[in-house]
This record gives structure tokens, C-alpha cells and sequence, in this order.
């Protein structure tokens, strides 16, 4: 395919992607399909030769689609809301046109940067603390609105630091939000123990290390526990489905008696089986006296913080280390896009970047390089919220 070829055939495909959604109710929402519907229509070995895009495109219509579960679909209700937009879709195309690998400020530098600026702007609409985000002004203050609606605002500890410690990463996943932030708190676990006990082999001391979070929790939390190598503990939810306090106060403290160390908690805002939200104050209260990392997943019910009248839901969010929340539920933006803030950025890169001579370049000192992700989601993000708005 030649430029002119691509400039034909793209035009076609956006005319296509828009009847399509214009249209998706026409469809059914589940395909009418078996398991292994697809391996008789295809050849058993890739093509040896070119084909036109028209047989290509076609196959996809024929073969392919029949096979498609349409979850744009105005009555496609499993699983989690899908998010999708037009701006989201260019930014989409534009990223991949650009075809830029920004795993670092030297490889792209505006990645790096308008990165940091759109979950700046994403964070301020969801009113996250100020020591969670990338910019902020001198003064630290977080708002706090209660059930009634009624909004109170407090000084957060004073934190005037002349340095930013805050930051924000896109990742692709919640998944990979809570092992990202998982792995930040064990490294810094583990060198505070071995300060302690220098002479006690790692592996020991890693055997040491226990984490917490709800029976509700999405799996994804108890699986980041196993790749980390570390004790999970599931507690019970109360009868509101929520996690409380005195149960996290109970199972740590039983911890620490039998010799073990409480290192890193994962609450919920929005449970995957039934959107319920663990008391967040109660746990980052105790947390903070216990001097347990604090990770919150709202990857589901996290957008909803963008409505002042629901922000009491976040009352708490004051005490977290690390949040997280998916765009591409709720919110407009095409999958995956999934967004961390942490409170202190250099714990997460010391955690977890390597520093070989290839990668290192004059302007490093200067620079704030993740080294989590090559993504260039914030395309999307630029588009969605210049062509949306606040």
C-alpha cells in the first residue's frame, strides 16, 4: 500500500468506523457464534502473497465481524462500561501514524511531557490531592464534601516542598496500576528491613512481608500479591460490602505479633461484583499510623469524582500513596487507558528503572522518566478533552 493507496482506503475506513457506530443498534450484541467458528474460514497458513485491501477488508466483514461482540451497543451491559468517542478514535490513529515509542523524555520528548500535563488536568477534575499530582501550586489544599454536599477544605500536613514529589504514569491496565504500585512499596519495604538487618538475606526478609486487601477486591490485587512473592491477606467485607478499619487493625496486628511485616493495602473504590467502596478514611487513618503503603483501585467508579455532588466518596484519598482509575469505563476514552497517580514519583522510579548507558542522555538530571510505559495515550486525552472540554 502506497501513500495515495492509504489516503483512499483510510478515508473509506472512517466512513466506515462512523456508519458503524451510528448504526450498532441494527446488530446483535452477542454474536451468534461457537467456540472455533473462526479456523475453517481462514487459511491454515498466512498468505504467501499480497492482497488487495478490498478482498482484505471484505474478509474482515464476512469472517471476522460475524464473530464481534458489539460492546458500543446500546443494550451491551456485561462486564464494564466501554468508553469511545471520535476525539479518542483520531487520537488513536494519530498515535499510531506517529508510531513514536516514548518510553523516556530523550526518545519523545512532548510523551514525557504532555503526559505529565494531561494527568495534571485529569487529576484536578477528579479534586485528587494535590500531593498526588505532577504540577500544583504552592499552596496544599485538598477538598473534602460530605454525603449532604457540604465541602470543607484542609491543609495537607503543610507539604510545601519545594521539590514535586507527586506524579502521574498512563499504564494499560488497573492490573498493571496495583503490581506498578505493589512493587514501589516492597522495594521500599524491603531496603527499610535490611537497613535494620543488614546481614539477613533478602529472601528471608522478603518472606517477611505480608499485604492486605478485601474479599471483594478485583483478582487482579491477590495475583500482584503471587508476582511479587509476597503473603496476601483476604479480609471480609462488613455487610455493606465494604472493608473497615477494625478488621485491617485486627489481621495486622495479628500480623506483627507472629513476626510479620505489614507493607502495602489495596482498597476499592467501585468493587467489580457490586460497586462497593471500602472505608477509606477508617483504613487510611490506621495506615498512616502503621506506616502501611496505601493503594487505592477505582478503576471502576473513579470518573464519577469528576461530579462534585458524588466527591464524598473520595473523602480519605488524603492518606493514599497511590490511586488509580480507568478512563475507558466511564469516561470517553478508547481501550486500554488506565491512570496512576503516586505520591512520591522517585520511590516508583527507583523501584523499578534501570539505568543502562544506552538509555542515559544529557538532560536526565532535568527530566522525570517513568520507564513504565512506551504508550502515547495522552494523544487521546489532548483530542478528548480539547474537543469536550471540563
Amino acid at each position: 500500500m502506497n501513500a495515495d493507496e492509504f489516503r483512499q482506503k483510510g478515508k473509506e475506513l472512517i466512513d466506515y468506523i462512523a456508519d458503524y457506530l451510528e448504526n450498532i443498534e441494527v446488530n446483535r450484541v452477542t454474536p451468534n457464534v461457537e467456540p472455533g467458528y473462526l479456523r475453517p474460514l481462514l487459511p491454515t497458513n498466512a498468505p504467501h502473497h499480497s492482497e488487495d485491501w478490498e478482498n482484505i477488508f471484505q474478509d474482515f466483514k464476512d469472517k471476522i465481524l460475524p464473530g464481534v461482540t458489539h460492546w458500543q451497543h446500546p443494550r451491551f451491559h456485561a462486564y464494564f462500561p466501554a468508553g469511545n468517542s471520535y476525539p479518542s478514535i483520531l487520537g488513536e490513529l494519530l498515535s499510531a501514524g506517529l508510531g513514536t515509542v516514548g518510553f523516556s523524555w530523550a526518545a519523545s520528548p512532548s510523551c514525557t511531557e504532555l503526559e505529565t500535563i494531561v494527568l495534571d488536568w485529569l487529576g484536578r477534575m477528579l479534586n485528587l490531592p494535590k500531593t498526588l499530582l505532577p504540577e500544583s501550586d504552592n499552596k496544599q489544599i485538598y477538598t473534602q464534601i460530605d454525603i449532604n454536599g457540604n465541602s470543607s477544605e484542609q491543609n495537607l500536613n503543610g507539604q510545601n516542598s519545594l521539590q514535586k514529589r507527586g506524579g502521574g504514569v498512563i499504564l494499560g491496565s488497573a492490573s498493571e496500576c496495583v503490581l506498578v504500585s505493589l512493587l514501589s512499596a516492597r522495594n521500599s519495604a524491603l531496603k527499610k528491613l535490611k537497613s535494620e538487618h543488614p546481614f539477613v538475606e533478602d529472601g528471608h526478609l522478603l518472606s517477611k512481608l505480608v499485604m492486605y486487601t478485601s474479599k471483594l477486591a478485583h483478582s487482579c490485587v491477590e495475583k500482584a500479591g503471587m508476582i511479587a512473592m509476597v503473603k496476601t491477606r483476604i479480609l471480609e467485607p462488613d455487610d455493606n460490602y465494604s472493608l473497615r478499619g477494625n478488621t485491617l487493625e485486627k489481621a495486622i496486628l495479628d500480623d506483627i505479633d507472629n513476626g510479620l511485616v505489614p507493607f502495602f493495602v489495596s482498597c476499592t473504590l467501585g468493587t467489580t461484583s457490586c460497586c462497593s467502596f471500602d472505608n477509606l478514611v477508617e483504613i487510611g487513618q490506621l495506615c498512616c499510623r502503621e506506616g502501611v503503603y496505601l493503594h487505592v483501585d477505582a478503576a471502576y467508579a473513579g470518573s464519577a469524582l469528576v461530579c462534585e455532588e458524588l466527591r464524598y466518596f473520595s473523602n480519605g484519598l488524603e492518606f493514599v500513596d497511590s490511586f488509580n482509575f480507568n478512563p475507558n469505563k466511564w469516561m470517553l476514552m478508547n481501550f486500554d487507558c488506565s491512570c496512576l497517580w503516586v505520591k512520591d514519583k522517585f520511590k516508583l522510579t527507583e523501584a523499578l528503572s534501570v539505568d543502562p548507558i544506552y538509555l542515559r542522555y544529557k538532560e536526565m538530571d532535568k527530566a522525570i522518566d517513568y520507564r513504565v510505559t512506551d504508550k502515547i495515550k495522552h494523544t487521546n486525552f489532548n483530542f478528548f478533552f480539547k474537543s469536550i472540554g471540563e
